[in-house]
């Protein structure tokens, strides 16, 4: 195992301090399940205390580095060139539904350039990780993009609204970060969605291109509306083919 910067194993602690919440509430959520009111309040209150511990956490070893958050905004602090940029549940739907499929999502931009990313998913006990120059990882194991090159055999995921049906093996699991984190270990072979936060993607990223994988090109300095074709080099060209409207 390589060994990780500071600020990854930061961002590691700040993620499983938060999860045990997220698993916590999560067990309530499936009892709430049946209520007439269904348990959105809860999962916005899930939403908040997740990411006040995450940025506590981040905050107490890195005062000074600013914050892009999903339920907090941007925060500018002395140091505006490391930013940490946060999605506490990304895939709050399937969370609010008692569906096991969701993360946390911590990023750190540096000079406008993603440098670590940490994707965790707490129902799983998966943890997805990459920094700069250093590899992607899954759980302590090196992980690679897929190598198949012919696009039947492949599965793709997408997510939101789409207008013309691509001709692909494709599914939408509703979770950006996970999608991404997916395609750097193999488990899928690409990834496309359009209007997507900055925070949804931003670890998912580095994740991407640590493990070998492609992406079009992303400008980090706008925070939504973002376009993402992420794959392995193999099928990009095929992928993007089959995309041409998209």
């Amino acid at each position: 195992m390589n060994s990780i910067s500071a600020n990854l194993n930061i961002m590691i602690k700040a993620g499983e301090k938060a999860s045990k919440i997220l698993i916590r509430d999560f067990g309530e959520i499936e009892k709430l399940q049946v209520s007439k009111k269904g348990p959105a309040d809860f999962v916005t209150n899930s939403d908040l205390k997740t990411e006040k511990i995450i940025i506590e956490e981040l905050k107490k070893a890195k005062p000074h580095y600013s914050i892009i958050s999903e339920e907090n905004g941007i925060e500018n602090n002395k140091d505006k060139n490391n930013t940490w940029i946060i999605d506490p549940i990304d895939g709050t739907v399937n969370f609010l539904h008692g569906v096991p499929h969701f993360a946390i999502s911590i990023g750190l931009k540096s000079n406008n350039e993603i440098i670590s990313g940490l994707i965790f998913d707490p129902i799983k006990n998966e943890m997805f990780y990459a920094e700069k120059n250093n590899g992607a990882y899954f759980n302590n194991q090196r992980i690679r993009v897929s190598k198949k090159n012919e696009i039947y055999n492949c599965l793709f995921v997408t997510g939101g609204k789409i207008e013309k049906e691509p001709d692909l093996p494709f599914r939408k699991s509703g979770c950006a970060a996970l999608d991404m984190a997916y395609v750097a270990s193999g488990r899928y072979d690409g990834y496309f969605q359009k209007n997507l936060k900055l925070w949804d993607i931003a670890a998912g990223i580095i994740l991407v291109k640590e493990a070998g994988g492609i992406l079009n090109n992303i400008d980090l300095s706008i925070n939504e509306n973002i376009k993402i074709i992420a794959s392995s080099p193999d099928i990009n060209a095929k992928l993007l083919e089959k995309l041409t409207n998209f």
